[in-house]
């Protein structure tokens, strides 16, 4: 599955899937309306997408839109994730409506940029690979285009009706970083030097094996080189002459490294060692490694000067959204929103309700 395949939130309306003459058994199954929203409608099919992304978000194993009907595992995530994605339909066809009436437009060359992004964002290098992942999502290039064109008009309407005119001071930036500093925290890391002596495996009968013989080797191997690094000799020497894996060729560096992105195990053992430690032989699924603590740092807050980005971020998102939930609410005071399903329809204002309090 592509990460972030949608480039945008879950909840981004897309336009009735398929291409081509639907007949009338086929409109009818693919295109029941759940909402229209100033004509423009919201259907069945859109919100099922939207479900099954949102519900992949949560690490929950869904394929197909049968899915949501069948599982019952489903249905209880289904009533909580639901309400917020048809407030945030709504909301998205309006602001895509409001953005082409004042004549934003999307162009082919806005397309094939998106398109570079996504491929890049998902380390995919070339078409056949990117047709098959559109094939997985479920999705085709049409669809594509009908999400970034609508994301594209949305960033601008924001960006023009509400970011345009927003100014940040100094003073303003000082203040919440004084007052945030929680949210400039540097994580505690560590950097480390390793050797490892590998240890090759054997198929036999088709299972991967290990010849213990060699293992023993690899071990001794190991800790003759532990006690030649303890008794003081130089230890990227010793990275040159016996490591064999990829960190050799710059002195067995790994590192900095956040303590909590370390294994559990790997990180315990650290606890226990001091700056220049060597850490006792240890068996990993390539084979033998020891490690060496390079360095060690706390937790401790981030310079002023390299969190002016992250600063700027917070401040200004934080006012993007209160200016739009009042530009949102004049749009939905002129907008003709009708329902065509009730049930939805009340679990539509019941949030609207509970987000208002």
């Amino acid at each position: 599955m592509m990460k972030h395949f949608l480039v945008a939130s879950a909840a981004v309306a897309i336009a009735v899937l398929g291409a081509g003459p639907l007949t009338a058994q086929q409109s009818t199954i693919v295109q029941k309306i759940i909402v229209k929203v100033n004509g423009e409608i919201f259907t069945q099919s859109e919100l099922e997408f939207q479900q099954i992304q949102a519900l992949r978000d949560q690490n929950r194993a869904v394929k197909r839109a049968e899915d949501l009907n069948t599982d019952p595992g489903l249905r209880a995530a289904l009533a909580e994730i639901t309400p917020a994605l048809l407030i945030e339909a709504v909301n998205e066809l309006m602001l895509v409506q409001h953005g082409r009436e004042t004549g934003i437009k999307f162009n082919d060359a806005s397309f094939a940029k998106g398109l570079d992004e996504l491929k890049k964002s998902n380390n995919i290098t070339d078409d056949a690979a990117f047709q098959a992942a559109l094939k997985q999502e479920g999705i085709t290039l049409s669809d594509l285009r009908v999400r970034f064109e609508r994301q594209f008009i949305i960033q601008n309407v924001i960006g023009r009706e509400l970011q345009r005119n927003m100014t940040l001071t100094e003073e303003e930036m000082r203040q919440y970083f004084n007052t945030h500093q929680s949210e400039f925290m540097k994580p505690p890391t560590v950097t480390l030097r390793e050797i490892l002596i590998p240890v090759a495996t054997e198929t036999v009968n088709g299972q991967a094996t290990v010849n213990v013989g060699v293992d023993d080797a690899a071990k001794e191997k190991i800790t003759a080189i532990r006690e030649r690094a303890v008794k003081g000799e130089d230890y990227t020497k010793l990275v040159a002459e016996a490591s064999e894996s990829g960190t050799k060729a710059n002195g067995g560096l790994i590192g900095p490294i956040a303590a909590a992105d370390l294994n559990p195990a790997v990180s315990q053992m650290l606890e226990k060692m001091q700056v220049g430690d060597i850490s006792e032989p240890m068996r990993t699924r390539a084979g033998y490694q020891i490690l060496k603590l390079e360095t060690r740092s706390a937790a401790e807050v981030e310079a002023f000067e390299k969190s002016r980005e992250q600063i700027q971020q917070n401040i200004l998102g934080a006012r993007v959204e209160v200016e739009k939930a009042k530009f949102l609410e004049k749009l939905r005071m002129q907008a003709v929103i009708e329902w065509k399903d009730d049930a939805f329809k009340k679990m539509y204002e019941a949030a609207r309700d509970t987000k208002g309090k």
